[in-house]
């Protein structure tokens, strides 16, 4: 019978193999018997019986073949911790590394400046993938964004417009603006492979816009209108939004121009037992539970047939809108998200 080593064999037939030797061993089978009467090596036999000698019936069974754990890796484990905080603390730029993003390339290079280490790209991927990173689109902040402002708003002084509106009898309501286009981005569609489907629409541009407030009991409000925001239209929004409302209102908006127009205030001044208006921090749209609106009024328009023209566009809107409405688990799960849990 040709001898054949160990590698031959699959992990079950390997393991019927070595107790079938350590059986022929007890019996008075000679190593070069039992290696003849399996048909592998000499060699191969042997250090299954010596195996089997040092850790007993244990050392028989199956066992996971390849490399360990952490073996023949290029870098330790005290060089893969650095690299991994430098990714996850900083942005290739404040390394001085020449790029936005932290891509398999900018790690690449981190490794070599850091470490003089020099990898394959597909091996950064396997690291990247190791240490439990993922490629995300990140989110955009402005520069000018103050992160103190944000945690005083969020820790002291929205608490304190909640006791109030509490003990006022107020509702809380967040106000923001949209522009819907008719030449929005579509997502994906099914189709035969290497026919990419085809949408027809005008090439001309339509656009229209919202202004609308929610509250955390599942109620919105809403009007549209064309063009951009001015005075004159906010005005007219805070006058509908209070009528008829039956209770005060704590309007809670961002710091868009027009909402510290001189207009404005001395209306709401005048209205001071209806409603009063505050102001989030600058550049935290992600704590404004109206946002969350915005997104999905554009994400549900985006799946719904292309309107030809702005009365097409506005009756998608306000149908839309009017649906959402009578959806008040929906508004109310706008409040749910991580940023915006703290005005639910």
């Amino acid at each position: 019978m040709q001898k054949r080593d160990g590698r031959c064999f699959s992990d079950e037939v390997l393991e019927v193999l070595r107790e079938r030797a350590v059986a022929l061993l007890e019996a008075g089978s000679s190593q070069l018997a039992i290696a003849a009467a399996l048909g592998a090596h000499k060699n191969t036999v042997s250090r299954w019986l010596k195996a089997w000698r040092a850790g007993g019936e244990a050392a028989l069974q199956r066992r996971k073949r390849g490399r360990r754990a952490q073996e023949q890796m290029r870098l330790s484990a005290a060089q893969a911790g650095e690299i991994r905080k430098l990714v996850t603390d900083k942005c290739p730029d404040q390394l001085k590394l020449p790029f936005a993003l932290w891509s398999r390339e900018a790690v690449r290079d981190l490794i070599r400046l850091r470490l003089g280490i020099a990898l394959a790209l597909r091996t950064v991927g396997d690291y990247l993938q190791r240490w439990g990173f993922t490629p995300q689109r990140p989110v955009k902040r402005a520069l000018e964004r103050q992160d103190a402002k944000i945690q005083g708003w969020l820790v002291e002084d929205y608490p304190k417009i909640a006791a109030r509106a509490k003990a006022e009898g107020a509702e809380i309501h967040w106000g923001d603006e949209t522009g819907i286009s008719n030449q929005a981005s579509y997502g994906r569609s099914f189709a035969p492979k290497g026919r990419t489907p085809v949408i027809a629409r005008t090439a001309k541009r339509h656009t229209t816009s919202m202004i609308s407030t929610v509250t955390n009991r599942g109620t919105a409000r809403f009007m549209i209108y064309a063009g951009a925001l001015n005075t004159a239209l906010f005005l007219g929004f805070l006058k509908r939004l209070v009528r008829g409302a039956g209770h005060k209102i704590f309007l809670v908006v961002d710091n868009l121009k027009v909402h510290h127009a001189n207009r404005i205030k001395a209306w709401v001044a005048d209205h001071q037992d209806k409603i009063e208006l505050f102001f989030l921090p600058p550049y935290a749209p992600e704590h404004n539970p109206d946002e969350f609106l915005n997104n999905d009024v554009k994400q549900s328009l985006g799946r719904q047939a292309v309107p030809k023209d702005q009365p097409g566009l506005q009756r998608n809107l306000r149908r839309y809108m009017r649906r959402l409405q009578r959806q008040p688990q929906k508004i109310q799960a706008f409040f749910r998200a991580p940023t915006t849990a703290y005005a639910a």
